[in-house]
């Protein structure tokens, strides 16, 4: 009964704060500061899914950027979760066919996210360069799911090259969001789906001392120790 309840709940409200947004981006189409909004807006859905959000930001993520966000990505209940670290004057690199999903699609094209053809894997670096420029144009901050994919319990996926070729280009540092295990977290039938830790890092700049490669590498292992460290802490909280 509880989790016909909440899927009834969640529905209308996820409904219900996508045409708030419709007639907020309208109103401001393309601000900097929409996705930060939406972010807030849907991660409060976590109090109908009975999980707490704890939020942990780095002091020096508050400065001006732009940065390279990069968040592991677990399930579809990342929409309502990890949403909430996004900062003020950050966007999203998401494939242009989202767009015509009907309503959400719309609140991502209006919220500001930098639309971009995935499956024309031959101007790649046009691609790259051009998410650059809008970065430089409009003072934003990108963030990407490196993995890809969600991943569903598999543990952390291996990172594609894309965000941190575009960190390289744009010169700016990346930032690590990482979220404890959200896999199995969230019962509908639960009352109490316990806390979700979200650990954003300080920036750290990619110089010259490693491969585009070799960074990747570097920021997968540097994720995964997070977040091991996140799982090991919520354990230890019984939260």
């Amino acid at each position: 009964m509880l989790a016909l309840l909440r899927i009834i709940s969640i529905f209308f409200y996820f409904i219900f704060i996508n045409l708030l947004l419709v007639i907020i981006c309208i109103l401001r189409p393309f601000h900097r500061d929409n996705v930060h909004l939406a972010g807030k807006l849907y991660s409060s859905t976590c109090k109908l899914l009975g999980l707490k959000l704890e939020v942990r930001i780095a002091p020096e993520a508050l400065n001006s950027g732009p940065f390279v966000f990069i968040a592991n990505h677990q399930n579809s209940y990342d929409i309502f979760t990890i949403c909430a670290a996004a900062l003020k004057g950050t966007v999203t690199v998401g494939k242009k066919s989202l767009k015509w999903i009907p309503l959400f699609g719309q609140v991502y094209w209006l919220s500001g996210n930098i639309m971009i053809d995935r499956k024309n894997s031959g101007r790649a670096m046009d691609t790259l360069k051009g998410t650059v420029k809008k970065m430089h144009k409009r003072k934003l901050s990108v963030w990407f799911f490196p993995e890809g994919t969600r991943s569903y319990g598999r543990g952390l996926l291996p990172f594609k090259t894309g965000a941190f070729r575009i960190a390289q280009l744009a010169k700016c540092p990346v930032i690590i969001v990482a979220a404890s295990n959200l896999h199995n977290k969230i019962k509908l039938n639960r009352w109490d789906n316990g806390t979700l830790i979200i650990d954003v890092s300080k920036p750290q700049e990619l110089d010259s001392s490693r491969s585009t490669k070799e960074w990747t590498s570097y920021f997968h292992a540097a994720m995964a120790q997070k977040i091991a460290e996140l799982d090991s802490e919520v354990a230890a909280g019984n939260r």
